[in-house]
Order: structure tokens, then sequence, then C-alpha cells
């Protein structure tokens, strides 16, 4: 696929989950997929017409085993954020249909145990997790979603502690 090709393509619908502790650290997980240090919070596709707060709780259990039951939804994010994935991604990951994700982020309260998480779900995309603080997960995460981390927690910095 050119750049131009790449341009024409449509952003994939899709929500992000920034679960917090009581200790204002935030859930992220080492994905399955990637033997670098390629950490991220949840996040996963909106089906067509899912509520994005109804997506977000889904994907949540989904890719944590967390129910909706253990968090509060705190708030989200006032618009949808895109970014674009590196052209040689682009042909690789959806079909080649779209040129990366639009999210809508929701800051998640967790009030449960950490013996609820289980990142051992019908399709693990997690091979560990922690609780980290957010400053520090901007190191570790792929380069070309480090903009919309930074926006994510820049926008909820007051509401995580």
């Amino acid at each position: 696929m050119t750049p131009e090709d790449i341009a024409k393509l449509p952003y994939r619908p899709c929500v992000g989950l920034m679960v917090c502790n009581a200790a204002g650290h935030v859930f992220a997980g080492q994905r399955l997929d990637n033997y670098r240090d390629a950490w991220q919070m949840p996040q996963g596709g909106v089906e067509k017409g899912e509520d994005p707060r109804v997506a977000a709780l889904r994907e949540l259990e989904e890719e944590t085993g967390i129910p909706a039951s253990a968090v509060e939804v705190v708030a989200e994010t006032e618009d949808w954020i895109p970014y674009d994935l590196p052209h040689a991604l682009v042909p690789k990951l959806w079909k080649g249909r779209f040129r990366g994700q639009e999210q809508k982020w929701f800051l998640l309260r967790f009030t449960g145990e950490d013996s609820q998480i289980n990142i051992q779900t019908a399709e693990p995309e997690f091979r560990e997790w922690c609780w980290i603080k957010p400053e520090e997960l901007l190191d570790k995460i792929v380069p070309f979603k480090r903009d919309t981390y930074e926006r994510v927690i820049r926008e909820f910095k007051d509401l995580v502690g």
C-alpha cells in the first residue's frame, strides 16, 4: 500500500481504558504478540451500533478479566483521539481496512481486588501485567501510541490519584 492509499483509509472506532488503583497507578499489560517492551493499557474495537461505554466495560473484562462490578467509571475523554499505525503495519492489521484507530478513552477506578485480574482470558492479549505510575508507562509503550498516551494522561491527571 502506498502512503496515499493509507491516507484514504478510515480510522477504526476503538475504546481505551485507563484503569487506576487506589495508589494512583494504572493497569498496563505486556502485549502477547510483541517481545519488545510493548506495554499498553487495555483497548479494543467498538462494534457497530455499540455504545462506547458499553464497549469499554466489555473490553475490560475480555482483556483483563476485571468485571464491570469492580470498577467505577470516573471520566471519559471529551474527544475521540486518533492515531496512525506505522505504514508497514497497515496491511497486516484488520485486513488493511484502517489507517489506525480513533479512540474514546475512559478513566476507570478499580475498586476490586488484584485477585480479580486474570489476563488468561478466552483470547489472551497480555503475557503479564502490572500497576505502574502513568508517567512511567510512557517509556514502555510503542512509539506510535506515545502522543495518544500523553494526551490521555494529561486529560485524566487530576482525577487519577
